[in-house]
């Protein structure tokens, strides 16, 4: 599988939606991603801005976007770099002015160094002006420059916008509710990611380094299409497992111990999301199967409340229930249910949320709560997200019985919720143990 085997998302019918909402009295200005410096002249492998990207599917850095509905020379403009015969040899291929214009199907194209000559005339006797606010200093500061240059005609009876609006919210919004393509190109990115984990549970043994592990897991990754990761991959052994955003993964893989691995691919810009945990002998323990049943029934009872109309904070509380009726029974925690709930004594196991938005980014845009109440906004199809129940017990914390000390286990799964309920993305790697022990054993599929 390859991004040029995958339908690609339309677009121009993005723009055309957000004109809508911007008016003839808006202007949108959205630029892409800056290259980062990784040390002295090496870049770090460039990356287009999400929003940028779901709007233009323009890869290239040093561009810009700008919607101006009811422009008379096109409401839809892009600057991007010229071509560079001499920079293309060293950096590669540019699409160029004409090119980009093309591949973008924009109305208008102009050279990125064109910018600030021409964006101030584009802000005229606009009213709001949309950007990403904060995104940057040197943006923001840029955006100001422009808006004082329209500004200074306005004793001429030109208008300068008066209104600065975050666009993320809008593009939050869209980029929340996925359409049928998005549907297909996160089912391949699910897909990849799954096929990544099934391999690296394959491949595990003691002894083996953390990093050795990832190595596996991502070559399946880049073998089947990946352009890159979705983040950077967490390979926790034993107590590692205890630390939710581990990245050293430079330890060595001990018999005896599980490996929580949090893992996906990305794949034509969007991102697979899956964390599965397993023993690295292939033999789950007594206490290992004791805390692992637990998350995975918390995991079942939160995905079997992902429904259309249901508010998203109710599979987190679904998952909470289980845990803490599991961790009273484990005597882990001894206090009453309610009175656990209420005070959420269960945090020193499990201090994160059941999951969030997934898409584009591997935390994706779109607000949870809404309106001036702020309250829990319901599912809708389309939303695609993760539930990722957890728990996690270091050694030494106390009330925990020493069989259970340096266990970390998280379950991740990625759902694309229908009318009918929800489809699990990441269906293709196992979770119950019997599947994984037989994976690992070289006898599940």
């Amino acid at each position: 599988m390859s991004d040029l085997d995958l339908p690609c998302p339309d677009t121009l019918a993005r723009r055309h939606r957000l004109l809508a909402q911007i008016g003839e009295k808006g202007v949108l200005i959205l630029p892409t991603a800056r290259e980062q410096i990784r040390n002295r002249d090496v870049t770090y492998l460039f990356r287009p801005d999400s929003d940028f990207f779901y709007l233009t599917g323009f890869a290239e850095p040093e561009a810009v976007l700008v919607l101006a509905p009811g422009h008379a020379e096109g409401e839809q403009i892009l600057f991007c770099r010229p071509r560079d015969p001499e920079r293309e040899t060293w950096d590669g291929r540019r699409a160029g002015i004409e090119g980009a214009k093309e591949l973008c199907q924009v109305d208008q194209c102009y050279s990125i160094h064109e910018l600030d000559s021409i964006l101030p005339k584009l802000l005229e006797n606009r009213e709001v002006l949309l950007y990403p606010m904060g995104l940057g200093a040197d943006f923001d500061a840029r955006v100001q420059l422009w808006r004082n240059q329209a500004r200074a005609h306005s004793r001429q009876g030109i208008g300068y916008p008066m209104e600065l609006v975050d666009s993320s919210y809008f593009l939050g919004e869209m980029r929340l509710h996925k359409d049928a393509v998005e549907q297909q190109l996160m089912r391949a990115a699910a897909g990849v990611s799954a096929a990544g984990h099934r391999h690296g549970m394959r491949q595990t043994r003691p002894g083996m380094m953390e990093y050795q592990l990832q190595a596996e897991i991502e070559y399946v990754f880049q073998r089947q299409g990946a352009a890159r990761l979705a983040y950077s991959s967490i390979v926790g052994g034993g107590v590692n497992g205890c630390i939710l955003h581990y990245v050293e993964n430079r330890a060595v893989l001990q018999d005896g111990d599980l490996v929580l691995v949090d893992a996906g691919a990305e794949i034509a810009g969007y991102a697979g999301d899956i964390t599965r945990t397993w023993p690295v002998n292939g033999r789950f323990s007594g206490p290992q199967r004791d805390i692992y049943s637990l998350v995975l029934a918390s995991q079942a009872a939160a995905i079997a409340t992902v429904q259309v109309g249901r508010p998203v904070s109710d599979y987190h509380d679904a998952a909470v229930e289980i845990l803490v009726d599991g961790l009273r029974e484990l005597k882990i925690l001894r206090e009453g249910r309610e009175e656990i709930l209420d005070k959420q004594l269960y945090r020193p196991f499990y201090m994160h949320r059941t999951g969030h938005w997934l898409g584009m980014d591997v935390h994706d845009v779109g607000a949870y709560r809404q309106g001036t109440e702020q309250t829990w906004r319901p599912l809708a199809a389309g939303m695609v997200l993760t539930v990722e129940p957890g728990l996690y017990f270091a050694p030494g914390q106390d009330g925990v019985p020493e069989a259970y000390q340096g266990i970390g286990i998280r379950i991740e799964d990625d759902l694309f919720l229908t009318p009918d309920g929800p489809e699990i993305l990441s269906a293709g790697v196992p979770k119950e143990i019997e599947e994984i022990e037989s994976l690992m054993a070289g006898g599940w599929g």
